[in-house]
This record gives C-alpha cells, sequence and structure tokens, in this order.
C-alpha cells in the first residue's frame, strides 16, 4: 500500500451545517474503496483568488492522508469528479511515516 495526500475544496453554496457529514461521506468513499483513512484535517474556509465562476468564489478545504493501491486512485478521481459536494480534489505522494528514533542516552 502507497501513503496518498489528497486536498478537497468543498463546494458551500448554503451547505455550511452539513461540512461533517460530506467530509464523514469522502472517508467512507474512501474506505469502501478499499483505503484507509490515516488522518483529517478541516482547513477553514477560503475565498479563491481567481474567481471563474460567480457562483464558486469560495470553498471549505479538507485534507486528508490515506493509504491505499495505486489502481484504486482513478476509481476515487472518478467518483470525486461524479459527486456535487466536492468542487476539486487533487491526489499526491504523501511522504512515508519515519519510525521515531530511539532514544539516546
Amino acid at each position: 500500500m502507497k501513503r496518498y495526500e489528497s486536498l478537497f475544496i468543498l463546494e458551500t453554496a448554503g451547505k455550511e451545517e452539513g461540512l461533517k457529514d460530506t467530509i464523514d461521506k469522502i472517508s467512507a468513499e474512501i474506505t469502501s474503496a478499499g483505503g484507509k483513512v490515516e488522518t483529517v484535517q478541516k482547513m477553514d474556509k477560503k475565498n479563491f483568488s481567481r474567481v471563474a465562476d460567480k457562483k464558486h468564489n469560495s470553498g471549505y478545504y479538507v485534507n486528508v492522508i490515506f493509504e491505499a493501491q495505486p489502481a484504486i486512485l482513478d476509481q476515487l478521481k472518478h467518483r470525486f469528479a461524479m459527486n456535487p459536494e466536492v468542487f476539486r480534489v487533487l491526489f499526491t505522494d504523501a511522504p512515508e511515516l519515519k519510525p521515531a528514533a530511539a532514544a539516546v542516552q
């Protein structure tokens, strides 16, 4: 399994109260595809510096670190592209965790 880091920009138009449900759905999608979610970090709502569409001028950012087989990334990209609650998503390789060094006496 390989570690991945994904950045989600969530659609916020009138749905700010359901943000936790959307994040839970994202984690469930990753898990159902065969991945293992390590960390979910909810960031703040941010305004876009370049607004391409007046309907989308800001979004909630969520960072998810998970482990999965490389073969499921295309499946996840397709699922999230079809999800109306996800405005954008970006997957990158996450650095491997380094074991904590033993205490030097």
